[in-house]
């Protein structure tokens, strides 16, 4: 099943890919061509006036609009099946009417929170982690640092702080085996009106506002499962930072857009229900893959994913509101970035490959797809202005590829905006980021060709204090 993700990736985008080929190719090629001249400014400019043929621009963007609207009709689709669920269905614990039913008049009161912080050596972060918990308008009601394997300074400081300290026996399952151990003890006593806070040691919350935020969303809605963090990238650092600073910047503005329907639950920071998290340990072996009675799948690569998909595949609702924002650690070098995209595109395949295809998966299916395509179409333009530039004795200004990249432009720097006038200026650029997206692309294809030949994945702890 690994290995077909891959194989199903790899033929959707090359089929994709050849259509596009027959598409264009089929228009009647200018047998004569010859670009004009013209003086502006008193410089002699060469240019070619010509558009492709009405009919493909019209095609591309229909195919483009029917694409989308299809995902995201489904999508909504599958939300309010979701929503519609007969109390009664058993496979689908979490949908809200059975919530509501099995909870009635048993919530009262707002919401209390318990912090759960898995760390592995993490000397130099834990300490702006807690104090971040401890700034917000409303702090957690219980802090616990889940100290995993730590051979470090870690646990010392976190009760320094005056937190609880849990220390993992005989963890082999990484963080989500660490997370494991500490929700064994923890979950028992969580009461119908609890919340359980699953935040990275280094990561602190963005604003003060964050889990009154969590709090006020879980309380005003009973069958709501989990409320998700939107990230933002640390500041300071060079440029392969602000790289990754502006990639964060566009995804928290599309989760706005969608209104905070997400795709993932971010583990930097988010707040589950109790009832979530036993039902999804409830239904391991059964409805979910992995261990009975585990609330972590340990065999996943990226944890958030497969819990995400978890939760949505019984029928629970997630959201990421705006104002639940953190700051996250960036990649200081390409090794390191490209250690962790691997691990997440792996990551991300392996678990739509243990899910199959279902109404929960199907978006997420077609979101790798859309990736797929665009490694395709990104390395078809390189290649071609490559080409063009080999060819040609003097430039020739294309006015309506000018006009597309001018509007490609726009885009770029207003989906960055809120990043600041380094974000903008480096938007603007359009290059530089060009070659950054190439770089994700690269490690897209490794990914999706590891699964399809069947190599092991890794997964390694990103020492970042050592890096540095």
């Amino acid at each position: 099943m690994r290995r077909f993700a891959g194989i199903a990736v790899i033929s959707v985008t090359a089929l994709a890919a050849a259509a596009l080929v027959i598409l264009v190719t089929a228009t009647s090629p200018r047998p004569f061509w010859r670009p004009r001249e013209a003086e502006v400014l008193g410089l002699d400019v060469v240019y070619d006036p010509h558009a492709p043929a009405l009919w493909l621009v019209a095609t591309a963007i229909l195919i483009a609009l029917a694409a989308g609207a299809g995902v995201s009709l489904h999508e909504q689709r599958t939300l309010t099946r979701s929503r519609r669920t007969d109390p009664d269905r058993e496979e689908r614990p979490l949908a809200p009417r059975r919530v509501m039913a099995a909870t009635r008049g048993r919530y009262a009161g707002e919401v209390t929170i318990t912090a759960l912080i898995p760390a592995h050596n993490e000397e130099a972060q834990i300490g702006a982690t807690l104090a971040s918990l401890a700034e917000q308008s409303t702090p957690p009601d219980r802090i616990v640092v889940v100290a995993d394997n730590c051979t470090d300074r870690t646990v010392d400081i976190a009760r320094a702080a005056g937190v609880d300290v849990i220390e993992t026996v005989g963890n082999e399952g990484r963080k989500a085996g660490a997370l494991n151990q500490a929700l064994e003890r923890i979950l028992p006593g969580q009461g119908d009106n609890d919340a359980i806070l699953v935040m990275d040691a280094d990561t602190q919350l963005s604003g003060r506002d964050f889990l009154v935020t969590a709090r006020r969303r879980m309380t005003d809605d009973r069958a709501l499962m989990a409320v998700g963090g939107l990230f933002h990238g640390e500041s300071g650092g060079g440029l392969l930072r602000q790289f990754q600073r502006n990639e964060y910047t566009r995804y928290a503005r599309e989760i706005e857009r969608r209104r905070g329907k997400v795709f993932v639950l971010t583990g930097t920071a988010s707040v589950f229900r109790p009832a979530a998290l036993r039902a999804v340990a409830g239904a391991r072996g059964s409805l979910l893959p992995g261990n009975p009675g585990e609330v972590y799948d340990t065999v996943a690569l990226t944890e958030d994913n497969e819990i995400t998909i978890a939760i949505k595949s019984l029928g629970g609702l997630i959201v990421s509101p705006r104002k639940c924002t953190v700051t996250t650690e960036l990649m200081p070098s390409w090794r390191l970035l490209w250690k962790q995209r691997l691990r997440w595109q792996r990551g991300a395949l392996e678990n739509l490959s243990t899910y199959g295809v279902t109404h929960t998966t199907a978006r997420y299916w077609a979101q790798q797809i859309g990736i797929g395509y665009s490694v395709i179409a990104l390395a078809a333009y390189l290649a071609m202005f490559a080409i063009f530039l080999l060819a040609i004795d003097q430039w020739v200004w294309f006015t309506f590829w000018i006009a597309i990249g001018a509007v490609f432009v726009v885009e770029r720097v207003v989906t960055v905006w809120r990043g600041g006038w380094k974000a903008r200026i480096l938007a603007a650029l359009v290059l530089p980021e060009l070659v950054y997206d190439l770089f994700i692309d690269v490690v897209f294809l490794k990914g999706v060709v590891d699964m399809t030949f069947g190599r092991r994945a890794t997964w390694s702890h990103v020492e970042q204090g050592a890096a540095a």
